[in-house]
């Protein structure tokens, strides 16, 4: 992006990403992300150190049936940090975790962090935790 980073633009990138989560997209949802994204999910034993990384953790989902059936973004808030945004939300989600499998639902906390660079704004971290019961 040429213009100043914008709670706006932050938030468009945002609804993009969680769009492209909801759709099951994965070539809008892993174009969200920088090639060298790190993710670090309570779901996995370890942090996965870049896209492909996930993107393969991803396609081993769909092989199984995975789908996400709804995905839902509350209580969002944006820090701007120069060039880089923190985004924290709550996220509400509907998986179908296999074929024929009974839908899961979660309620998790995320932040994302973006960085404005010559491929536009792009996530560069993601992390996810659960919420208090």
């Amino acid at each position: 992006m040429t213009d100043a980073l914008t709670e706006t633009a932050v938030l468009a990138a945002a609804d993009r990403l969680v769009a492209a989560f909801a759709a099951t997209d994965t070539a809008a949802y892993f174009g969200s992300f920088r090639p060298d994204a790190t993710f670090c999910f309570h779901t996995e034993r370890a942090r996965l150190d870049d896209r492909a990384a996930y993107e393969a953790l991803w396609t081993s989902w769909l092989a199984d049936g995975w789908q996400v059936v709804e995905c839902t973004s509350t209580d969002r808030k944006v820090q701007l940090l120069g060039e880089t945004a923190i985004f924290t939300h709550t996220v509400r989600t509907t998986v179908r975790p296999a074929t024929d499998a009974p839908e899961e639902s979660y309620t998790e906390r995320e932040t994302i962090v973006f960085a404005d660079g010559p491929d536009g704004l792009l996530a560069v971290h993601e992390h996810l935790s659960t919420t208090p019961e």
